[in-house]
C-alpha cells in the first residue's frame, strides 16, 4: 500500500483523514483519535528510505527520546509506532504557517521580515533548543520548513530527531537530505559529526535568511554546498541591508563560524547574547534589496512550491524537494565524506563544478601553446635538436585543449565536436610522425569515421541541461584536457629522444 492511500484507513488508534503535506523523508496527515476527540498530525515515514537493519531500533530510541519533551517551543509527540511496515509518528496538530512559507510571502512582496517578528521567532527556538539540548536531544536539521509559527504567534520547533532517525550522513549525502544541506554546519555535513552547537550554526543560517531573504551558500550540486560551508567565507548581511545593527550582525558572526569551538556554545549563550540588543530593534517592515553584484544568493523556493506557500500546514515540506536528488542513482559518483578518499574524491569533484570562467580558459590555452613552444625552441638552441621535426603534432593536442577546455568552462558539448575530432586526428599524426610509419594510413584511416560518429553523437547525448550533463560535460572535457596536455609532453620528449639517437 503506497502512502499516498492511507486517508480513510487506521493506523493504530488513529483514523488518517486529508493529507497535509509531503516532504523529502516522510508523508504527514491530519489525523483523528475517536476516544479523546482529538485531532492530531501523523507523520508517515517514506518506506523506500527504511532500508537500513537497524533502522527499527534506530527509530524506537529516537521516537522515545523525542516523545520525553515537553516545552512550548518543541512541538508534542504523542505516540509512534510501526504497522504494515509503516513506520510513523503522531504530534500535536499546529494551526499555521511554517517559517518557510512566511519567508516566501515576504519574498513575494519584495520585503523582508521586520526585525522585532525576526527577535521573537528566534528567541521562541532558541528557548527550545536550549531545554532540548539539556535533555540531550540534538535537533539535527533546523531550517525553515521545521519551524512553525502558529496562530498564536509562538515559534515551534518540529521534527526533533527525524535526521537522526533517517540515518547518519557520515557515509554519503542522500537525496533525502539535499534540502537541508543550504543549513548543515559543515562538521556535520563533511565528518557527520553533530552537537548543539551544530544545531547553532543551523540556526545562523535560519537567522541570516531571516534577515537578508537568502541564504549565504548556493550552488548547482550538494558538494559544492558543503564545501563552500567549509571553506568559502561568509558574506556579511550588512552588504545587503547597510542599516543593519551591527550588534545583531555580530550574534550571525558567531553562530555562522566555521569551527564549532568559536560560535556560541550552547541555545542559552546565544539567547542571552539576543536579549542584550534586542530592546532596540525597529518593527518597521524591510524592503528587499537585490544582492551586490558577485553575491550569489540561495532562494530556498521555486517551481510549483513558489504557488503553494501560503497555508502550509504542520511540517508539510520537511526536505526541500525543489533540489534535486544526490547522486545516489549511479549516474554520479557518491559524495563520500568520512574518509580521506572520500575526501579526495570529493575535491575532484569540485575542481570539475568550479571551472574557470571562457576569458580564463582562453587565456589558459594561450599559455600552454607559449609554454611550449618556448621549451621546443629552448631546446633547440640549447641542445641544438629540433623536436619540431618529428614532434610537430604537440601543437595539434594544445588545439584539442584549447576546445576541452572552452567546452569545461562555458559548458557547451557542442564544442567536444571539434575537440574530439582534433584529438583523434593528432594521436593518428602523432604516432606516424613519431614512428616514420606513413604507410600505415592504409588502415589508420578507417578510424576517420569512428571519430567522427564519436564526436557528434557524445555532444548530442549531453546536449539536455540536466545535473546529469552539465557534469559529465565538465567531467569529459577536463579529463580530455588533460590527456591533450599529457600527450603533448609525451610527444615532445619522445621527438627529443628520436633525434638524439638518430
Amino acid at each position: 500500500m503506497s502512502p499516498f492511500t492511507l486517508e480513510g484507513q487506521t493506523l493504530g488508534k488513529y483514523r488518517v483523514l486529508e493529507a497535509l503535506g509531503r516532504g523529502g523523508m516522510a508523508q504527514v496527515y491530519r489525523g483523528y483519535h475517536p476516544q479523546l476527540d482529538r485531532y492530531v498530525a501523523i507523520k508517515v515515514l517514506r518506506a523506500d528510505l527504511v532500508e537500513d537493519e537497524k533502522f527499527l531500533k534506530r527509530f524506537r530510541h529516537e521516537a522515545h527520546a523525542v516523545s520525553g519533551l515537553r516545552h512550548a517551543n518543541i512541538v508534542q509527540v504523542f505516540d509512534f509506532d510501526v504497522q504494515d511496515d509503516y513506520y510513523y509518528m503522531v504530534m500535536e496538530l499546529l494551526e499555521g504557517d511554517t517559517l518557510r512559507a512566511r519567508l516566501n510571502e515576504y519574498r513575494l512582496k519584495k520585503q523582508r521580515m521586520p526585525l522585532d517578528e525576526i527577535v521573537q521567532v528566534l528567541t521562541d527556538v532558541l528557548n527550545g533548543l536550549e531545554y532540548a539540548h539539556s535533555e540531550g536531544v540534538i535537533h539535527r536539521d533546523i531550517k525553515p520548513a521545521n519551524i512553525m509559527l502558529t496562530k498564536k504567534g509562538q515559534a515551534v520547533l518540529t521534527d526533533f530527531g527525524i535526521a537522526q532517525i533517517m540515518g547518519s550522513t557520515q557515509a554519503t549525502v542522500s537525496g533525502a537530505l539535499m534540502g537541508t544541506l543550504n543549513y548543515m554546519a559543515p562538521e556535520q555535513g563533511l565528518e557527520g559529526q553533530c552537537d548543539a552547537r551544530s544545531d547553532i550554526y543551523s540556526l545562523g543560517i535560519v537567522l541570516y535568511e531571516m534577515l537578508t531573504g537568502y541564504t549565504p551558500f548556493d550552488a548547482d550540486t550538494p558538494l559544492a554546498i558543503l564545501m563552500k560551508h567549509l571553506n568559502d567565507p561568509l558574506p556579511l548581511p550588512s552588504q545587503l541591508d547597510p542599516n543593519l545593527p551591527s550588534s545583531l550582525e555580530q550574534v550571525v558572526l558567531k553562530a555562522l563560524s566555521k569551527s564549532p569551538a568559536d560560535r556560541y556554545q550552547s541555545a542559552a549563550e546565544m539567547l542571552a547574547a539576543l536579549q542584550n540588543l534586542a530592546n532596540n530593534l525597529s518593527d518597521e517592515t524591510r524592503q528587499m534589496v537585490l544582492p551586490p553584484e558577485g553575491y550569489a544568493p540561495q532562494v530556498v523556493f521555486s517551481g510549483d512550491s513558489r504557488q503553494q506557500i501560503a497555508n502550509r500546514r504542520f511540517a508539510s515540506e520537511d526536505t526541500d524537494l525543489d533540489i534535486q536528488p544526490a547522486v545516489s542513482d549511479g549516474n554520479r559518483p557518491s559524495i563520500v565524506a568520512s574518509s580521506p578518499k572520500g575526501l579526495n574524491a570529493m575535491r575532484l569533484n569540485q575542481l570539475i563544478e568550479n571551472p574557470p570562467t571562457a576569458l580564463g580558459a582562453i587565456l589558459t590555452s594561450l599559455g600552454l601553446f607559449l609554454i611550449f613552444n618556448m621549451f621546443a625552441a629552448m631546446v633547440v638552441s640549447v641542445t641544438r635538436q629540433n623536436i619540431y621535426n618529428v614532434g610537430w603534432a604537440f601543437e595539434i593536442y594544445l588545439a584539442a585543449g584549447f576546445f576541452t577546455l572552452l567546452a569545461w568552462a562555458i559548458n557547451k558539448p557542442w564544442l567536444l565536436t571539434p575537440a574530439i575530432i582534433i584529438f583523434g586526428n593528432a594521436v593518428i599524426l602523432s604516432y606516424c610522425a613519431l614512428t616514420g610509419r606513413w604507410q600505415d594510413w592504409v588502415f589508420l584511416w578507417m578510424f576517420e569515421p569512428m571519430i567522427v560518429a564519436v564526436a557528434i553523437l557524445l555532444p548530442i547525448s549531453l546536449k539536455k541541461n540536466t545535473e546529469r550533463s552539465v557534469y559529465w560535460t565538465r567531467a569529459g572535457s577536463l579529463l580530455l584536457t588533460v590527456v591533450a596536455v599529457l600527450l603533448a609532453v609525451s610527444t615532445c620528449w619522445l621527438s627529443f629522444i628520436i633525434n638524439l639517437f638518430t
